[in-house]
């Protein structure tokens, strides 16, 4: 759903200290951003910020950051925060760059909530658990890092779990239901997920890490 523009949103990203405004000049160097050395978590399609920002709360040992190419969402996400939350970090682009602002192993858990289902087959390749995608995702996490995702939509998540499967991911905590799973009680919901929820749908999840299988010399 297109969000009508703000006409405050541009402001607010300029004078916002919780926004980047050059992700590319901290490739290599995130943590310099956060001054700790703590694990970083990503979340692409972060939208008004709820999810990240109730985990930077719970989490301050860890350091967020959120990407959203929307700049009236991404504006609303930061209005949002609090300076008081030094550990969440938004930035506005596209997450076609990713590689652009992060080195291999920079991250070390990448968040997918609710992205759009693209449902046409021919626009399969926009979908952000596509193996195009999924191997950015391998290069950006590296050896240790690991994928949560969570959708409304069964159609995606069954493409999901055949690209996953096909690019030598490997699946755990897979739920049909996550709202009545054995993970229900430490999820941290996102906006759309408290709609699609009190509609009575049911949200998938998955988790998987990247594990190639041993190539024959």
């Amino acid at each position: 759903m297109r969000v009508r523009r703000k006409p405050w949103a541009a402001g607010e990203i300029a004078q916002n200290s919780h926004m980047i405004h050059d992700p590319a000049s901290f490739r290599g160097h995130w943590k310099d951003a956060f001054g700790n050395d703590n694990p970083i978590y990503l979340e692409i399609g972060c939208g008004k910020g709820q999810f990240l920002s109730r985990n930077s709360l719970r989490y301050p040992d860890v350091n967020f950051i959120g990407i959203e190419r929307d700049e009236t969402v991404i504006a609303t996400a930061a209005r949002r925060l609090s300076e008081s939350q030094k550990n969440l970090r938004l930035v506005n682009a596209n997450v076609v760059d990713l590689l652009d602002f992060f080195t291999p192993g920079e991250i070390d858990r990448l968040y997918i909530n609710f992205c759009d289902p693209w449902p046409k087959k021919k626009w399969a390749k926009r979908r952000l658990t596509h193996r195009l995608f999924l191997e950015k995702y391998a290069e950006l996490l590296g050896e240790h890092g690991e994928i949560f995702f969570k959708t409304d939509n069964r159609l995606l998540f069954e493409f999901s779990l055949n690209e996953f499967c096909a690019t030598d991911w490997r699946l755990s905590k897979i739920t049909l239901d996550l709202h009545h799973s054995e993970w229900a009680e430490d999820n941290i919901t996102t906006e759309y997920e408290e709609k699609f929820s009190s509609m009575g749908m049911p949200i998938y999840r998955l988790e998987a890490r990247y594990e190639p299988r041993n190539q024959e010399k």
